[in-house]
């Protein structure tokens, strides 16, 4: 599912090491060797390495785990490849994503599970996971063979944005996925309600005259899928949360022991609504930007851990998908890219503390997809990212990696960067 091999073994001296799963944030030295750590201490090993990293003032973390990144292939290859997401991911620390269901063809069958994986096995990088598909074709009907395609390597299912049909047949699809140990991934949109909008019912959804979507589109289909878990015991994640409403729907499912997470992309965390203003297709995304109470919520969710997880969901498109009238743009953005630089962000803005951070990258979405990705014990897989988390940058577009430069980040400046990152075996 991709990566390539480390044919060099690498010594990484005195490092700040963050591990969220140990919880230790402590200067250290860290060697690779076959693609797996052979040690880890607070001095550097006897042994000698081909390569010496010197890494003071430097942080290694574990490899970034991205929950949401579309790739565009199958299916979509005008936009991007595998091969060009794949490299982009892992030159921006992110030595793992996931890859929704909704490809063309959908992913709700072994053959293009098998198809998926050659692809991302050829285009190296990042490794892919995927999420199957929850019903056949993603129609909202039938119920697709989830057996097959945990046994085929899917780590969970999901619908993607397409709504299921009814609530017996969700009911159904949670009993199932959880007979089988498998996470079901919901986007919460009620699509009566959202009304096939694309901006968040406000002021600025008026002043533009768009047609708008409201909070109670994302709070009315968490009420529901969260009212189905209570009844059947089912793992569910709710993926791109974006507003305050939903945060506290998800507080309150957790406090009463339910097994619900949830995600929140890391533009919701520092754009507001008022950033579609003058029309900026740039900032067309779905769920959409929502008011800065909302973005707050999420913000203190994030800081508590009621949300585990920070995801970049990466939707690379070519110019063109951004040129219409708003309402006629295509949602998302290219945000593989900045997913760890907003994350130091939210470090230098006080909002969390290094391990606090690297726990919100790696080990929170690593645990979601029930992965064993983000331990940094000697004998475990070498999935590392190095950081200088001083770097000074401007993010310019005609420079992104990623062949989507859809960005509402061009020219922003960023303290700090991924340096380096290690794809070890999966």
């Amino acid at each position: 599912m991709g990566g390539g091999a480390m044919t060099t073994s690498t010594l990484i001296k005195h490092a700040r090491i963050l591990d969220p799963a140990a919880n230790i944030d402590a200067p250290g030295c860290l060697g690779i060797r076959n693609g797996c750590i052979d040690y880890r201490g607070i001095r550097p090993p006897k042994a000698s390495y081909d390569e010496v990293i010197e890494a003071k003032g430097l942080w290694l973390m574990p490899g970034i785990v991205d929950l949401c990144a579309r790739m565009r292939e199958p299916g979509h290859t005008q936009k991007a490849t595998m091969r060009s997401e794949a490299t982009a991911a892992l030159a921006s620390g992110i030595t793992a994503l996931c890859l929704p269901p909704d490809t063309k063809p959908v992913i709700d069958n072994t053959a293009v599970v098998n198809r998926v994986n050659r692809i991302a096995k050829a285009a190296a990088g990042a490794y892919v996971y995927m999420l199957g598909a929850l019903t056949r074709g993603l129609e909202g009907q039938a119920l697709s063979e989830m057996s097959a395609l945990k046994q085929a390597g899917c780590v969970g299912v999901g619908n993607g944005l397409v709504p299921v049909a009814s609530t017996l047949i969700a009911r159904r699809a949670l009993e199932y996925a959880s007979s089988l140990g498998l996470t079901v991934h919901v986007v919460p949109l009620d699509p009566d309600l959202a009304n096939g909008g694309c901006a968040h019912e406000g002021a600025m959804a008026t002043k533009l005259g768009l047609t708008a979507i409201p909070v109670s589109a994302e709070a009315v289909a968490m009420r529901q899928w969260i009212s189905l878990v209570e009844d059947t015991g089912a793992c569910v994640h709710f993926g791109r949360l974006s507003s305050a409403r939903g945060v506290a729907l998800l507080e309150s499912a957790q406090a009463r022991g339910l097994p619900v997470t949830a995600d929140v992309a890391a533009h919701q965390l520092f754009l507001t609504d008022a950033d579609i203003d003058g029309f900026n297709a740039l900032a067309h995304v779905l769920p959409p930007l929502r008011e800065a109470r909302d973005r707050e919520a999420l913000r203190a969710a994030v800081k508590s851990g009621v949300i585990a997880a920070i995801c970049s969901d990466h939707q690379p498109h070519e110019a063109d998908a951004k040129i219409n009238p708003f309402p006629l743009t295509e949602p998302g953005i290219s945000a593989l890219e900045t997913l760890l630089p907003l994350g130091l962000r939210l470090v230098q803005e006080g909002l969390l503390e290094p391990l606090q951070m690297a726990a919100r990258l790696a080990l929170g979405p690593a645990g979601i997809l029930g992965i064993a990705r983000s331990k940094l014990d000697a004998g475990t897989p070498a999935n590392l990212t190095l950081i200088d988390p001083h770097a000074a940058w401007q993010l310019d577009p005609a420079l992104m990696l990623s062949r989507g430069r859809n960005t509402p980040f061009a020219g922003a400046a960023f303290g700090g960067r991924a340096l380096r990152a290690w794809n070890g075996t999966a």
